[in-house]
């Protein structure tokens, strides 16, 4: 895809992870990303359970666009974890926009723990048909 740039990297390795998350807040989960391209933009899918809107953060800055997000996985009053095997509690993706995307007009919408992001192209790069007229 040539407009669209994941700047990712893998989430860290978390074995032998202390029991305690807090030891281990700055690392995050790599949410999964559908990316549709048409004529008219860009479509993205990204897979945030549990995800509020009050706890998703999204930022476009020069021609980065970042996808943060923050769940709560404590366990309910009461009960003690005996294996854990998703501990973190934070979503965090970037991805690199060409020229072509309208920064200005994304639009967002998060449902069912979904969220898809519009990013239209600006209408100077879309195609237009050019009329011809006879002399």
């Amino acid at each position: 895809m040539n407009q669209l740039r994941d700047q990712a990297g893998r989430p860290s390795s978390f074995e032998g992870r202390p029991q305690d998350a807090s030891r281990y807040s700055d690392a995050a989960l790599m949410p999964p990303v559908d990316v549709i391209e048409d004529v008219n933009g860009i479509t993205l899918y990204a897979d945030l359970p549990d995800v509020s809107r009050e706890n998703l953060h999204l930022q476009v800055e020069a021609a980065t666009l970042t996808i943060d997000a923050e769940v709560d996985l404590g366990l309910p009053e009461g009960l003690q974890s005996s294996h854990t095997e998703v501990g973190l509690g934070r979503f965090h993706r970037t991805f690199t926009l060409s020229q072509e995307p309208d920064p200005e007009r994304i639009a967002a919408d998060l449902s069912n723990g979904v969220l898809r992001l519009s990013i239209p192209k600006a209408e100077h790069v879309k195609p237009r048909r050019i009329a011809v007229t006879a002399a």
